[in-house]
């Protein structure tokens, strides 16, 4: 399958410059930010610099990065997933309910299964009725809330096995969290996947033009239920980090972690129309919010203030990917 069967047209020599040149200036404006952010705070508050702030912000910053590089498949193929932040608590609850029946290793797996679940039943939705991704996880969102209050009974979960917090939400290994380390590991399996992997390049060929990746013979029903699937399973191991992170299962959990998401994928520069981008360029943009929450925290800047500062960040997202494919 070439790239002509694909619906990809050719640049010539002068339009291959200009997009080169374009996409150097993206790809160093962010990390020149990151520096900038980091030699700001740290000047306004020395502690910003500490070793143990840095171990902070990389657990801080843990289940961001899993939810985004979920939703960034999804964007990728030309949707996004609303719902991601409420199957991380229904998953987080039904796993930790289910732990002193059944053991750990059986209660991590359920939370994974329950995840990749309503992954697959939101873009089995999306694919054969050929709905709109927006309504159907903004509806995925409400059941699974609505599931996760249920079955908790509204209240947060607190018996939560000692040893599977210790482990994965305190432990670690070579100097690194647990927790890094699962989060490092799935962001190096997500990229090593849409590189070089015939999924991942049907992810950017429907993400690029459904139309012409159907008629170039890709099974367009089953890879876009197979990228929802990896969305509900990324929103299945944030389960597994944020409840022992936290050392319980919340029925409502981080519901920001959603629009977050959306805001670092695209921050990133992944295109909000799908086709284009990286995992590499998830992790700048997660990394740019995970630095300016943990700089806002540390100088005691109000939550209210941070929420702004998120949305204002949303907005120029979108503003700064019109721009790239303008």
């Amino acid at each position: 399958m070439n790239e002509k069967s694909l619906g990809f047209r050719p640049f010539s020599r002068q339009e291959s410059i200009l997009k080169t040149t374009k996409l150097n200036l993206a790809d160093g404006i962010l990390p020149a930010l990151i520096v900038l952010i980091a030699l700001v705070a740290g000047a306004i508050e020395p502690r910003f610099l500490s070793v143990d702030n840095f171990m902070n912000l990389a657990r801080q910053l843990v289940p961001l990065l899993i939810i985004s590089i979920g939703q960034a498949f999804t964007i990728m193929r030309g949707g996004l997933d609303l719902s991601m932040s409420s199957v991380l608590s229904l998953a987080g609850v039904a796993g930790v309910i289910l732990m002193p029946d059944i053991g750990i290793v059986a209660g991590v797996s359920a939370m994974l299964l329950v995840g990749a679940i309503a992954g697959l039943t939101s873009g089995a939705i999306i694919a054969w009725f050929r709905t709109s991704p927006l309504v159907v996880t903004l509806g995925m969102l409400s059941v699974t809330q609505a599931l996760a209050l249920m079955l908790s009974n509204g209240v947060p979960i607190y018996d939560v096995p000692p040893p599977y917090v210790d482990s994965i939400g305190f432990g670690t290994f070579v100097g690194l969290p647990i927790m890094v380390w699962i989060a490092l590991i799935l962001a190096i399996v997500a990229a090593l996947v849409l590189r070089h992997t015939i999924f991942g390049r049907y992810v950017y060929a429907l993400g690029s033009s459904e139309s012409a990746a159907a008629k170039s013979g890709v099974n367009v029903r089953l890879y876009t239920i197979l990228v929802y699937g990896v969305s509900g399973l990324c929103a299945g191991i944030g389960a597994i980090v944020l409840t022992a992170w936290v050392s319980s299962a919340q029925p409502i959990a981080a519901p920001s972690l959603t629009l977050q998401s959306i805001a670092a994928v695209v921050l990133g520069g992944v295109a909000l129309t799908g086709g284009r981008g990286t995992i590499w360029q998830v992790f700048l943009g997660v990394l740019v919010l995970s630095l300016l929450s943990n700089v806002m925290n540390i100088t005691g800047v109000s939550a209210y203030f941070q929420t702004l500062i998120v949305g204002i960040v949303i907005i120029i997202a979108v503003i700064l990917d019109r721009f790239r494919r303008t």
